[in-house]
């Protein structure tokens, strides 16, 4: 958990401040249910244009290195945070959630383009349940 911090400088004051909102309103949406944070996530996708890679892992570096919460073991929280930063910024990732079988487990992350955004390579073996892509 500190190592991924230690590994993101922290970043200035005026990327801190939005990303501690992002992070606010990440940890109160992800207690809402599946169904309640994707009609909230498209309704607040709108106008957004598709995030780049880069766009999208600056924002997820921000939302890391600002919060020991999201740095950690909370995935759900990070890729939420991760996408209301980008928002923010006037850009949508896809935001997922998926499964895998083996061994059982559940995890949440952002991608452009198909490819997982700051997140480990096993993260391919997971299998998309819920997306949120930019609008068309």
């Amino acid at each position: 958990m500190t190592q991924i911090l230690d590994s993101a400088p922290r970043p200035p004051l005026r990327r801190r401040i939005p990303a501690h909102f992002a992070i606010t309103a990440a940890r109160l949406l992800a207690r809402l249910s599946p169904r309640r944070i994707r009609a909230i996530l498209e309704a607040l996708r709108r106008g957004a244009a598709p995030s780049t890679y880069a766009q999208a892992l600056a924002a997820r570096t921000d939302v890391v290195a600002t919060s020991v919460h999201c740095a950690g073991k909370y995935c759900l929280s990070r890729a939420l945070a991760t996408t209301l930063l980008c928002r923010m910024r006037g850009v949508w990732p896809t935001w997922c959630t998926g499964v895998r079988t083996s061994p059982f487990a559940a995890h949440a992350w952002v991608e452009v383009a198909g490819q997982p955004v700051g997140e480990p390579t096993d993260t391919a073996s997971y299998r998309p349940i819920l997306t949120v892509p930019p609008s068309r």
